[in-house]
């Protein structure tokens, strides 16, 4: 089974608020009679008897927050479910690890994002939404973790980066590296890593991104199982038409497809 759970999260958000209302748009996105619920495969994914939509967490502020994330995860896995989370910012894929672990132990992860996430801290925040990753690497959560799309790789980051022993793609780099991990892997898709052009809807624009296709197969070709995503950083107060929702209720639609 597969469980579709949404985080409505934006406390940890370090420039503009906004991405705790994506939930309920992307829902609204995936819907929209503009389009259908059938993934490229030909899945229908609205109705599927394997997948089953669990509503949003209502959530509080910081580690408390953080621990209603972690124990609904930790319930939904222990079930034998995956789980699909709408964010949220990214802050929301800490916690969501830590849930996983309890059954998974460590993960090997695929980040599809502008950003590297791997901030020590941002803004004396040690949760922020610029540091998922550093928290999970330096707990143990993550086996191998690949980075897909990055474009804003500071000197810190690569530290960071060198530190873990994390693997990086940039964006400069995507359309001659093919793009390889080890399964069973959970994807965290931030709508960041999208070129703008492709996803307005975000809360820091970053210019030279990927475009929709180009992320669409690299989840189509994956090769081994998908046992969990996110997609996280949706803010629909930037969104124009609508055009990143239904960006974000496309990934939604595949990535489900995928872990079917």
């Amino acid at each position: 089974m597969i469980s579709i759970l949404g985080l409505p999260y934006d406390a940890d958000s370090s420039f503009l608020k906004g991405t705790v209302h994506g939930p309920p748009v992307i829902r609204n996105a995936f819907r929209s009679p503009s389009s259908n619920t059938s993934a490229e495969n030909e899945i229908e994914i609205d109705g599927h008897v394997q997948i089953e939509d669990e509503g949003d967490l209502e959530l509080g502020s910081g580690q408390n927050a953080r621990d209603q994330i972690e124990s609904a995860i930790r319930n939904l896995v222990m079930r034998g479910n995956k789980v699909l989370s709408l964010g949220g910012d990214h802050s929301i894929t800490y916690p969501i690890l830590r849930g996983y672990a309890s059954k998974h132990g460590k993960l090997n992860v695929l980040q599809l994002d502008a950003h590297p996430d791997l901030y020590d801290e941002l803004g004396g925040n040690r949760y922020s939404h610029a540091c998922p990753f550093a928290r999970s690497l330096e707990e143990g959560l993550i086996g191998n973790l690949l980075q897909v799309g990055i474009r804003t790789m500071n000197a810190h980051q690569r530290q960071q980066a060198d530190r873990f022993g994390v693997d990086v793609i940039r964006a400069r780099d995507f359309a001659t590296t093919s793009v390889e991990v080890s399964g069973p892997v959970y994807i965290s898709l931030d709508l960041d890593v999208f070129d703008p052009a492709f996803a307005p809807g975000v809360s820091h624009y970053e210019p030279g991104g990927l475009s929709v296709r180009e992320v669409l197969s690299v989840i189509h070709e994956l090769e081994v199982p998908v046992i969990g995503a996110d997609v996280v950083e949706l803010n629909p107060t930037r969104d124009i038409q609508e055009m990143t929702a239904m960006v974000a209720a496309k990934c939604l639609k595949e990535l489900l497809a995928k872990m079917l």
